[in-house]
């Protein structure tokens, strides 16, 4: 009864989830403009060369096409494993110079950056380090990973790190696409399900009843489609918290092998080290002394608004003054979206190990002209 209310509310989605299933997950006749021209007004900060998102989901594909590129300028962790574009590289901006090997050779190659939403410097400062390579056909995504998750039928991808702290938590059921014999049997992630994409109608009942339940699916790899055809059937069916894992076996292969306890052993990268929206905005109203709160946007952004307590160490800058840091308050990095103040507290695990009191705000922060501020949750 629940399948059949969600078909007669939502019949068009249906229709257009029907329409999608060709050579691509994201192409099709539903998305047939070629459009490239942003719904916004740009900021004098930003790449001089926008593309919207009806531009990027003609360049997802699966394969991913040699002759484009989209790369996530956001940190690795805690953005990019728990979510990203299908088929997208991860080259932080901040990193850009250790990662930069990850480009293609062929310096004509159309490159699509992006990064967390219309707030975020990130994906327009990569842009602008890759055209001083060299590259010669640079594009920025400048509405980011949040407009494309609010595009009807679109998913994340997500890494294996990912889906190990997920399983660690019982919180998500996983579903290998590939075919029972001789993939599943010969290999598969500990734990998963076994869905053949083939077989997906008559085995559907092995879904979660409660369509709100997270699933992630996966298949042979980056030029195996199986698991996104299988995600796309699931949100046919009404499923709404569908990922893919996009990198496959092969991916989980290389990092757990297929021992499941070295899976329960990572941590859930999506909470780890944030601090709850709650507890800061607490911590903010009664004691704000208590912690020492680094801001780590651009200095133009802190000008324009920020907490009083707070000290100001753009991203970029915080390698070099890490060692400057206090030992006797715990420490709280805050940005725009929770990217560059997520990369901060990484970062510090990485190059101060021994500061044990570090945390981050995970959620979009904007200040506004009375003094005010707002925290949402972000993707």
């Amino acid at each position: 009864m629940r399948y059949l209310n969600y078909c007669k509310q939502k019949g068009f989605l249906l229709l257009l989830g029907s329409l999608l299933v060709v050579m691509s997950p994201f192409s099709g006749p539903a998305f047939g403009k070629n459009q490239s021209k942003p719904d916004f007004q740009p900021k004098e900060w930003m790449y001089h060369s926008l593309v919207d998102v009806e531009f990027v989901q003609q360049h997802v594909k699966i394969p991913v096409p040699e002759d484009v590129m989209i790369v996530d300028a956001r940190p690795y962790k805690p953005k990019y494993i728990k979510g990203h574009i299908p088929g997208a590289v991860s080259v932080p901006n901040t990193t850009f110079e250790e990662h930069a090997g990850k480009l293609p050779k062929d310096k004509d190659t159309l490159l699509i950056f992006y990064c967390g939403g219309l707030k975020c410097k990130l994906s327009h400062k990569a842009a602008r380090k890759a055209e001083e390579l060299g590259y010669t056909n640079i594009k920025v995504f400048a509405e980011g990973f949040p407009r494309w998750m609010k595009v009807p039928g679109h998913y994340a991808s997500i890494s294996a790190e990912y889906v190990a702290a997920q399983m660690a938590e019982n919180a998500v059921m996983v579903y290998d696409a590939r075919p029972f014999k001789p993939k599943y049997v010969k290999g598969h992630v500990p734990g998963a399900i076994s869905l053949p994409n083939t077989q997906f109608d008559s085995l559907s009942a092995k879904l979660p009843r409660d369509t709100d339940f997270p699933v992630i699916f996966y298949c042979g790899g980056l030029e195996c489609r199986l698991s996104h055809k299988a995600a796309r059937k699931a949100m046919e069916l009404g499923y709404t918290d569908v990922k893919v894992l996009s990198g496959g076996y092969p991916e989980w292969k290389a990092a757990y092998g297929s021992d499941p306890s070295t899976a329960v052993a990572v941590k859930a990268g999506e909470i780890e080290g944030s601090i709850e929206i709650a507890q800061f905005k607490k911590i903010m109203e009664n004691n704000p002394e208590s912690i020492l709160l680094i801001d780590v946007r651009d200095s133009d952004e802190f000008a324009k608004g920020s907490f009083e307590t707070s000290v100001n160490i753009p991203v970029d800058d915080l390698e070099k003054k890490v060692d400057e840091l206090p030992e006797d308050k715990p420490i709280v990095f805050v940005c725009s979206t929770g990217a560059r103040s997520g990369e901060s507290y990484y970062m510090l695990q990485d190059l101060r190990p021994s500061l044990e009191e570090v945390y981050y705000l995970e959620g979009g922060l904007e200040f506004k002209e009375d003094g005010s501020y707002t925290i949402e949750p972000t993707s």
